[in-house]
């Protein structure tokens, strides 16, 4: 299987510290969250490669038992999206396979929702959050007998 990334010059990308992604799709007025096994398969694929070669980069990356099913499951998420184009690819394994042999890795997960989608999401939590510039109340208080 060859895999390369598609759109690079449209895309920005922000590494989280936890090896997440957000990329920001401009001429496509998107935005994808990529955890980190996605985002490690993303970053593995910054040139054309292979499946063997995700697979290695991944381990690397995620100090973890990375298997090729997985790296393969995380390509084909990244296709899903298409923020990726993978030829030559075997049927694979089914993703409730690759879930039975896991152990602590995430399955990788890319998630997209419109630009136009995610600002009224954000407006929406903006308007719930305390603000401070706004006045509160005024309270006042009788500490004492009056004379």
């Amino acid at each position: 299987m060859q895999v390369e990334r598609t759109n690079t010059g449209d895309l920005v990308v922000n590494a989280l510290p936890d090896g997440s992604k957000v990329i920001v799709d401009s001429r496509n007025d998107k935005v994808f969250a990529l955890n980190a096994t996605a985002g490690a398969a993303w970053d593995a694929c910054s040139s054309t490669t292979t499946l063997s070669e995700v697979t290695a980069n991944m381990k690397r990356t995620l100090n973890t038992g990375v298997t090729e099913d997985l790296a393969e499951q995380a390509i084909l998420s990244l296709q899903t999206q298409n923020l990726v184009t993978a030829s030559g690819a075997s049927a694979g394994t089914s993703r409730r396979q690759v879930l039975a042999t896991l152990g602590a890795i995430a399955l990788p997960l890319v998630v997209s929702m419109t630009m136009s989608d995610q600002k009224a999401y954000a407006g929406g939590a903006m308007s719930q959050s305390t603000s401070y510039d706004r006045p509160g109340p005024v309270v006042s208080r009788n500490n004492g007998p009056s004379y």
